[in-house]
């Protein structure tokens, strides 16, 4: 387990960062009448936040040299 975590640490930083801006974001800007698909809920802007942040760092996971 502590090995897991320590070779996919970008992605669990991604993971929180993301979900927590993405929550941030409904929570500041939001959408006022409901249509917004992402948006207009709390959990979907967070997942959506969690999964693009985890997305974003894990471009940057350096593959272990032979």
């Amino acid at each position: 387990m502590k090995n897991f975590l320590f070779q996919n640490k970008l992605l669990l930083i991604g993971l929180v960062v993301g979900g927590i801006a993405g929550f941030l974001y409904w929570k500041m800007v939001g959408c006022n009448s409901g249509s917004c698909s992402i948006t207009s809920k709390w959990h979907n802007s967070t997942a959506y936040g969690a999964v693009m942040g985890g997305l974003l760092l894990s471009i940057f996971k350096r593959e272990p040299k032979n």
